[in-house]
């Protein structure tokens, strides 16, 4: 009798120590997604920041182009009003942005005084980096995502998932096609 008491409380040891073990697995993978959305976040952000000087640099040499310039300053707009939590709307929105991006330097291809332009080529390198830094940030993302939706559909690890109102996160990707390509920036 003493031995079925002590095998019963070792397994049952066991398994509340496994039942922690997932739940501090799903806990780190949840905050790593956290990590990564914010990561993308900062990057946006920049790309943000920028837009507004490449507009004006641009509006100083195509002031005829303004429709355009006005159009990109709306979807800055936009996107600062999506919500936070909002990865949808917000990849949506970011994929527009980034075709407009590519529109106005299509635009500035017009202009040989522009392209020239010291302050434009410093922008357009900018443009450039912060283009890579986002599709890294957005791999990260996605790589903690799919880490983390895996342990919640994975068999017995979705046991405690389930339990504990663990959810699939959402992929950071934009909607369409074309959102999907970066802008263009040729030097």
């Amino acid at each position: 009798m003493g031995w079925t008491i002590l095998v019963v409380l070792t397994v049952l040891g066991l398994a509340v120590a496994y039942v922690i073990a997932v739940y501090n697995r799903l806990v780190a993978s949840r905050q790593r997604v956290a990590e990564a959305w914010s990561g993308i976040d900062v990057q946006l952000k920049r790309r943000a920041d920028l837009v507004p000087n490449l507009v004006a640099t641009v509006q100083g040499y195509a002031g005829h182009e303004r429709g355009l310039l006005e159009e990109v300053t709306r979807q800055r707009a936009r996107i600062a009003e999506t919500p936070a939590g909002d990865i949808e709307g917000r990849a949506r929105a970011e994929g527009q942005m980034g075709a407009m991006i590519g529109r106005v330097l299509a635009v500035a291809e017009a202009y040989p005084d522009l392209k020239a332009s010291a302050n434009f080529r410093e922008l357009q390198a900018s443009l450039e980096a912060l283009e890579r830094d986002i599709q890294h940030a957005r791999r990260y993302h996605n790589g903690a995502v799919r880490m983390l939706n895996t342990q919640v559909q994975s068999f017995p690890s979705n046991l405690v998932a389930r339990r504990f109102a663990f959810t699939e996160a959402r992929y950071f990707e934009p909607e369409s096609p074309q959102d999907r390509a970066l802008p263009q920036v040729a030097f």
